[in-house]
């Protein structure tokens, strides 16, 4: 017989003598009894309640915890269920695989396959644990009843019915779990406290004991209102809601009351709630941790896993990067890293193929021989058994120094817990009998980590206790806070179990969707019983709206009947008066870091911008150089310039047009080995390139027939300005060709280009607006006798070979020559240099955010 009495109080010492009553009413000495609580978390408080009420105590466990007190669990034999969701993936993958049906499956829609696999585990968990709630004389009839249920037959969803009778099977043949030890107990009574719904595996003990037992029931007492009414707080958005989060905690604490209940609802928020309140060396308990994926431990291990046969040097450097140990025989290796960043950069070496040692400086070549040897056992192609690819990043871990750093780390040595790296640990059967590649075993690696949690030590006296919302439960804090409580965080819906429908999850003992809903709504309740409850939401999440949890609607509703309403929440942050600080434009004079030498880019930037020009080549702030593999425009056109470099070089005299458009493509080819670009990587470039060789080769014929021939390309030219500029001016010049022009001999100045012809002939409308080219003509004037013209090349493979010439250019090379001369000469003596850019100037300028235009105030 169970007695149910619905609870006279929610606070331990009311529950106390509440039970005290009823073992005084049926004669039963507390000693011999088991009183059993939901959570874990929950037993510090009951022992502390009990033990200041004074007497004999009963046993005060879980279920899960008085088991373990009974002897250690069963360990599961080859192939059976774990309930390590990683190794029980393993086994779960090799059984539907053995299914004719679903191995095909598996090669087909490898992915879909993976997720299958995922629901099968879960399914599977779900399935034996629900049977663990059965007294044990009654499982063999349990699972004849779920064969039935869930026998696969013909007609749609044949492939789901079969995984579901597949994990029926599998959960069937589980190890007999350990807490069937506790329905041979016979206390003088149980006692169960109910908070949040029934628990199966509690009633069933209470059902088959012989001995007087009681569940004290606390959600009826939970959904009365609260004496005291909550807070709401609406904020404006995800950083509005974590600050005011963090201040309410901060008031909490600063008042002392002490602990404080943040609820972990809206786990990335509470995330950022939590490095807030680290800022303020609040000491916080973490009872909900997060990813392991997120530690550095897991970042240095899964930087040197990735570098393994990374093509992209920068994907290698950024494993260095993260190396906090010191590398063996190398020492500490931010230096070097940093050495060896600076070469790949300077060298444009994007691709690991192309680092030279040999133009290495010694210590950064020891770094690279030291990484490429630690790296080189997991390189090697083919597929392995997953023991022997851990073994291999095992030895590349103790090659870098990283094994021990991990061991000594809390984060890191759960991270080689994680993936069965701890020393004096067994590889699992499973380790052996699973092979993959190494892509495979790199998603493998990724997926334990961003599923496993990392729960940092507690400090010995927190002050703030992140839990989740059904934990918070009948725990004595002074104050909770509840952020996210929105429709997307709280009452949300349920992910539904997979394979199985509601009504078969219900008819297994599995939790159904409504159920899991009560659930959440019953600790809800219980949370609003706290002493100090502040709720927090935002309105909006980015661009989209958010509304309340219907959760607090319908306590809101349950208010207005008694009339009563929310509290007005009162934000805790200091408010400070800021001074305004009116920015203009700037106008910095700096005559002494005006350089020796000049080129074209930094004449337009003079002209496009003073300022522009004095960060960029008085300052040298320059961006570096990125070393992804990423092959871009800019790319592009040097490895055109080179091409066609090249082409006419080698061109003595005009050939076939097939000949020749064959002899451009294969030059094409062996400046693209030559520069490291990838064919996937440069293929859409290469496509467009085999357009355009015909086209330019049918362009160049034209040419040859109207007596133009080349004369130059890439050559270097330069001229000094005389004082008080004092500059020299300097470039390189893409191509020159000579020509006759009514009798005379012309030297054309070409300038490649592959952008808008409608960009380039609006520039050279105003022919003194236009810079390239006019001081290319003026850097040459002084080197020909010959007259000069000079015409923008477009070389572009959706259209023909068109120019676009700059008229009258030797007028402006001279316009610009003084132009420049009188400028620099004002620089020299001091003048300001003004943000003047306007329109597209300042869109792509890289010094927008020093000149802070963006900040300007009206005057």
């Amino acid at each position: 017989m169970i007695d149910t009495l619905p609870a006279a109080a929610l606070d331990g010492p009311g529950l106390v003598a509440q039970v005290r009553a009823w073992m005084a009413r049926g004669g039963i000495e507390a000693r011999g009894c088991v009183l059993l609580m939901p959570f874990a978390q929950q037993l510090g408080a009951a022992r502390a309640a009990w033990a200041q009420a004074g007497g004999w105590m009963p046993e005060i466990e879980t279920t899960q915890t008085l088991a373990q007190r009974l002897g250690p669990p069963p360990g599961a034999q080859e192939g059976q269920i774990s309930f390590d969701v990683h190794l029980d993936r393993l086994a779960a993958a090799r059984i539907l695989r053995s299914q004719a049906r679903l191995q095909a499956w598996g090669r087909t829609d490898p992915r879909a396959f993976d997720d299958a696999v995922a629901g099968f585990v879960r399914l599977s968990h779900g399935l034996a644990r629900a049977a663990a709630a059965i007294e044990p004389s009654g499982r063999e009839a349990h699972w004849r009843q779920a064969r039935a249920l869930l026998a696969a037959g013909d007609g749609p969803g044949l492939t789901e019915r079969q995984i579901a009778a597949i994990a029926v099977e599998w959960a069937a043949a589980a190890a007999p779990p350990h807490t069937d030890a506790l329905f041979a107990l016979r206390p003088a009574a149980w006692i169960a406290v109910r908070v949040g719904g029934s628990d199966p595996l509690t009633d069933a003990l209470l059902r088959a004991a012989n001995v007087p037992a009681v569940v004290i029931d606390t959600d009826a007492a939970a959904l009365r209102l609260p004496s005291r009414t909550p807070a709401v707080a609406l904020c404006e958005g995800f950083e509005d809601e974590a600050q005011c989060t963090a201040a309410q905690v901060l008031a909490h604490v600063q008042r002392g009351e002490l602990p404080v209940a943040l609820v972990a609802q809206d786990r990335l928020l509470v995330r950022r709630v939590h490095a807030l309140l680290a800022r303020q060396s609040v000491a916080v308990l973490d009872e909900t941790g997060w990813k392991l994926s997120t530690t550095r431990a897991a970042a240095q291990l899964m930087g040197l896993l990735r570098a393994v046969g990374a093509s992209s040097a920068d994907a290698t450097l950024d494993a260095l990067k993260s190396l906090t140990a010191p590398w063996p025989g190398l020492g500490p290796v931010a230096a070097l890293t940093q050495s060896l960043e600076a070469t790949c950069r300077r060298q444009g070496w994007r691709r690991t193929s192309q680092i030279d040692a040999e133009r290495l400086h010694p210590g950064e070549a020891r770094l690279w021989a030291a990484l490429s040897a630690a790296l080189a056992p997991l390189a090697e192609p083919g597929r392995r058994p997953l023991r022997d690819w851990c073994e291999a990043l095992q030895g590349l871990l103790g090659a870098a120094g990283l094994a021990d750093a991990l061991a000594d780390d809390a984060a890191g040595a759960q991270v080689l817990a994680a993936l069965w790296l701890s020393e004096g640990r067994g590889w699992p059967a499973q380790a052996g009998q699973t092979s993959m590649t190494l892509e495979q075993f790199r998603q493998w690696v990724d997926g334990v980590l961003e599923e496993s949690s990392f729960v940092p030590p507690a400090p010995p006296q927190p002050a703030v206790v992140i839990t989740p919302l059904a934990h918070a439960t009948l725990r004595p804090f002074a104050a909770l806070v509840l952020p996210g409580a929105d429709e997307r965080h709280l009452g949300a819906g349920v992910d539904p179990l997979p394979f199985i429908s509601d009504a078969q999850a219900v008819a297994l003992g599995l939790p159904s969707a409504a159920s899991r809903r009560e659930r959440e709504a019953l600790s809800f309740a219980h949370a609003m019983h706290a002493a100090q409850v502040t709720l927090l939401r935002r309105h909006v999440d980015g661009s989209e709206p958010l509304s309340a949890s219907p959760l607090v609607e319908r306590l809101s509703l349950a208010l207005q009947k008694a009339s009563r309403a929310f509290e007005p929440w009162a934000d805790p942050r200091p408010s400070q008066a800021v001074e305004p600080q009116p920015v203009f434009m700037p106008a910095p004079s700096a005559a002494a870091l005006l350089p020796d030498r000049l080129s074209a880019s930094a004449c337009e930037a003079l002209r496009a911008c003073p300022y522009r020009f004095h960060a960029l080549h008085m300052l040298k702030l320059r961006e570096p150089g990125e070393l992804d593999e990423e092959v871009e425009k800019r790319d592009y056109g040097n490895w055109l310039h080179a091409v066609l470099q090249a082409f006419h070089e080698t061109r003595a005299e005009p050939g076939t047009p097939a000949d020749e458009t064959a002899r451009l493509l294969h030059l094409g080819r062996t400046m693209q080995d030559r520069a490291g670009l990838a064919d996937e990587d440069f293929l859409p470039y290469g496509a467009s390139f085999e357009q355009l060789a015909p086209r330019y080769i049918a362009w160049l014929h034209e040419r040859d027939a109207q007596g133009i021939a080349w004369a130059e390309g890439e050559q270097a030219h330069e001229i000094d300005l005389p004082a008080p500029a004092a500059v020299t001016l300097h470039g390189r010049i893409d191509r020159a060709d000579r020509r006759r022009d009514e009798g005379a001999d012309v030297l054309e100045l070409i300038d490649y280009k592959t952008g808008s012809e409608s960009a380039l002939r609006q520039q050279v409308r105003q022919p003194l607006e236009d810079t390239q080219l006019a001081f290319y003509a003026a850097l040459m004037r002084p080197h020909t006798d010959a007259g000069l013209q000079a015409v923008y090349l477009l070389l572009d493979a959706g259209h023909e070979i068109r120019q676009v010439p700059h008229p009258e250019v030797e007028a402006s090379a001279q316009a610009l020559v003084e132009g420049l001369s009188d400028e620099l000469a004002r620089i020299r003596a001091g003048a300001g240099l003004p943000a003047l850019g306007e329109g597209r100037v300042c869109d792509f300028c890289e010094a927008r955010g020093l000149c802070r235009k963006d900040q300007w105030s009206a005057r």
